[in-house]
């Protein structure tokens, strides 16, 4: 799973002369929230976020509705937007779950995708909620499993041989070190035409390990 194939390729994009009332109104109309602002040939100079685009009510607060309306329709994306040395991006090659770390590491919402300077999509945190969503068969219809299993060499195999030498798939999994205790692990599965009880019934027999949610 790289980035490539999570971001959205040919994403809406501006020029830095573009007023700061044309890039809400295109914002809106599009649907998004990040807007790169690019140069001939779509090199990178900066990026708009709707955060960037609220002006402080400091800066209006001396000013009357015309000398706002004004101000406003004066403004450029250039004056707003985030220049480009200090806009964090990424490379289309790059797996997805570094990128993840990445956009929480500096607390942002999106990752231009660049190559050689040049704007070739855009990586979001919807973008990354999608995935989750996919690695968890969110939109498939199962039966899923939470198992509480020690942290250790085999534990993933036990399990898997155990639905496995039922006849049964497993159509999506992850997982994650159990909170406050790193010393076991939370596996979330997805298994495909059994039952609840059927399921259960497996999972129960495996020793060492917890069914501590079926849905």
């Amino acid at each position: 799973m790289l980035v490539k194939d999570y971001m959205t390729r040919h994403p809406v994009m501006a020029e830095p002369s573009m007023s700061l009332v044309e890039a809400q109104q295109m914002m809106a109309e599009a649907k998004v929230r990040h807007l790169p602002v690019v140069e001939t040939g779509k090199r990178l100079v900066g990026l708009v976020t709707r955060q960037t685009l609220r002006i402080p009510p400091t800066e209006l607060a001396s000013l009357n509705v015309w000398e706002i309306t004004r101000f406003l329709s004066d403004l450029k994306l250039e004056d707003v937007m985030v220049k480009h040395r200090d806009v964090i991006t990424t490379e289309a090659d790059l797996p997805l779950e570094q990128a993840a770390q990445v956009m929480i590491q500096h607390k942002i919402g999106a990752l231009p995708v660049l190559e050689k300077g040049i704007v070739v999509g855009i990586i979001t945190e919807i973008d990354m909620m999608t995935q989750l969503t996919e690695l968890l068969g969110g939109n498939v219809a199962g039966v899923r499993a939470t198992i509480r299993m020690p942290n250790r060499k085999g534990e993933l195999a036990k399990m898997t041989r155990a639905i496995s030498e039922q006849g049964w798939g497993i159509y999506a999994s992850g997982g994650v070190p159990t909170p406050k205790d790193p010393s076991y692990w939370d596996c979330v599965i997805k298994v495909r035409d059994v039952s609840k009880d059927e399921l259960l019934a497996v999972l129960e027999r495996i020793e060492d390990q917890e069914v501590i949610d079926l849905r």
